[in-house]
């Protein structure tokens, strides 16, 4: 039977990113996202809310990008899949740890600084994906342009009203459209 390993997350990082090039010149970054679920407390009414924290590691050219662009509190949308590695501490103690190594990244949000602050803000071309490149080759997808608007359509007429079929006595009918779900 097949598997997958795939996670989609959309959150603000919580500190600016963490960058390391190795001799190879190639970059690695460590953020960390936030996601927080909201909901309403069924015996207390109370709005309540929990913010979960995900370590992401970019690779490559993705990482690149985050250095360039992303900063503590930049919303983010990223796919990847999980990973667990296994590492010693500098008491020798071995620790596992469990991060999402991301495929693919796009920058959400305003541009930081920029006045009107509206979705996207220019960094709406900042998609990168890599397929099955593993995270290292992956090219630039661009943002197809803005939308135009298209001027208002001319008034229809009022239709005229249609003649309402006789129903069959189903049991139906009287039924109210307020269904709980």
């Amino acid at each position: 039977m097949a598997s997958v390993n795939k996670v989609i997350i959309v959150g603000n990082l919580g500190r600016d990113p963490e960058v390391r090039t190795f001799p190879s010149g190639d970059k690695l970054a460590n953020v960390t996202i936030a996601t927080t679920d909201k909901w309403k407390d069924k015996q207390s009414g109370e709005m309540r809310e929990a913010t979960e924290w995900h370590r992401v590691v970019f690779n490559g050219r993705l990482a690149e990008i985050v250095e360039q662009y992303l900063r503590k509190g930049s919303q983010v949308y990223v796919e990847g899949s999980l990973r667990t590695r296994k590492w010693t501490d500098q008491s020798g103690v071995e620790k596992y740890t469990t991060e999402i190594r991301a495929d693919t990244m796009q920058m959400l949000g305003g541009r930081p600084g920029a006045g009107g602050g509206g979705q996207g803000g220019g960094y709406d071309d900042g998609g990168y994906g890599g397929g099955d490149t593993g995270g290292y080759d992956q090219a630039p997808r661009r943002a197809a342009p803005p939308p135009q608007r298209p001027a208002a359509p001319p008034p229809r007429p009022a239709p005229a009203p249609a003649a309402q079929a006789p129903r069959a006595a189903s049991g139906f009918d009287d039924m109210d459209d307020d269904i709980p779900f």
